[in-house]
C-alpha cells in the first residue's frame, strides 16, 4: 500500500513539469502547499478578437468636464470592429501635472480592457521630444499583450518634411513603416498614415483620423480613427498600430480648449 502511495506522489510530481498540465489540487479548487506554484500565473493568451479584424474603429469620448474646464484629462477611447461593436476599451493613466505641464508630451499608460474588463494591451508612452531640431529623442512607445510580455515597439524616425514611424518587433527590429501627410490638420478631411513595407514600395494599409465636423474638431478633443490592416496580420502588429493610432492622437490631433 505505501508503494502504491508513492507512485501515485511521484506521478503527480511529473504532471506539474509537463507544459499545459495543470496541478491536480488546482483541478480540484486545493491551494498547493508549494509557494513556487503558488506565485506561478498561467500566461494570457493575446486579444482573441484582433485575429480576425481588418478595420478597427478607435473613437475618443467626449469629456464635459474637460469641455466645461478647458483642461486637459485622461483620454478614454472606444475600440470597435467594422459593425460597431465595442470590443475594446482604453483608459490613460497619467497625472494631472504631466497632462497640465507637458500636454501632448506627457508622459502616460494606455490600458486596453476586453468586454469582461480583463486587461489584454498596455502601451506604455515615456515622456519624449516631439521637434525636427532634437532627432535624438524622438516620440517611442512600448506595447505589451498580454500586460507584461513586450510584443513590439512604434518608434518616431527623423525627417525634416513629414511625420515617420516604424513599428518594430520585441528586438526592436523594424517590420513596417507608418508615413503621414505632410500636413495633418485635417481641414475638412481625413488625414491618412499609410502603413508601408520597409522599402516603402508596398502600402499595406493605413491609420486615418476621420474628419468629424468644424464645430467637433475645434470645441471638442474628441477624434475617430480607423485602422485598416489586412485580416490575417500579426496580431503583435495590429496591438502596436493601436497603440500608433493613440501616439498620433496625442501628438497631431490633441488639443486644449485654454488655448482657444
Amino acid at each position: 500500500m505505501a508503494s502504491k502511495d508513492a507512485q501515485n506522489q511521484r506521478s503527480r510530481g511529473l504532471l506539474g513539469f509537463l507544459p499545459g498540465t495543470p496541478d491536480p489540487d488546482q483541478r480540484l479548487g486545493v491551494a498547493s502547499s508549494n509557494p513556487e506554484n503558488q506565485a506561478w500565473q498561467p500566461r494570457l493568451p493575446p486579444p482573441s478578437f484582433l485575429p480576425t479584424l481588418d478595420l478597427i474603429i478607435i473613437h475618443q469620448q467626449v469629456e464635459l468636464l474637460g469641455m466645461i474646464l478647458g483642461t486637459e484629462i485622461s483620454n478614454k477611447y472606444e475600440i470597435k470592429n467594422s459593425l460597431g461593436q465595442r470590443i475594446y476599451f482604453a483608459v490613460e493613466e497619467s497625472i494631472c501635472f504631466n497632462r497640465t505641464f507637458c500636454s501632448t508630451l506627457r508622459s502616460c499608460t494606455l490600458r486596453i480592457t476586453d468586454n469582461s474588463g480583463r486587461e489584454v494591451i498596455t502601451v506604455n508612452r515615456p515622456l519624449r521630444c516631439n521637434s525636427c531640431w532634437c532627432p535624438c529623442y524622438l516620440q517611442e512607445l512600448e506595447i505589451q499583450a498580454p500586460p507584461g510580455t513586450i510584443v513590439g515597439y512604434v518608434a518616431q524616425k527623423w525627417d525634416p518634411f513629414l511625420p515617420k514611424f516604424t513599428i518594430q518587433n520585441a528586438n526592436k527590429e523594424d517590420i513596417l513603416k507608418i508615413i503621414g501627410p505632410c500636413a495633418t490638420c485635417g481641414c475638412f478631411g481625413d488625414v491618412d498614415f499609410e502603413v508601408k513595407t520597409i522599402n516603402e514600395k508596398l502600402t499595406i494599409g493605413k491609420i486615418s483620423k476621420y474628419w468629424s465636423g468644424f464645430v467637433n474638431d475645434v470645441f471638442t478633443n474628441a477624434d475617430n480613427f480607423g485602422i485598416h490592416v489586412p485580416a490575417d496580420l500579426d496580431v503583435t502588429v495590429k496591438a502596436a498600430m493601436i497603440g500608433a493610432c493613440f501616439l498620433f492622437d496625442f501628438m497631431f490631433f490633441e488639443h486644449s480648449l485654454a488655448g482657444l
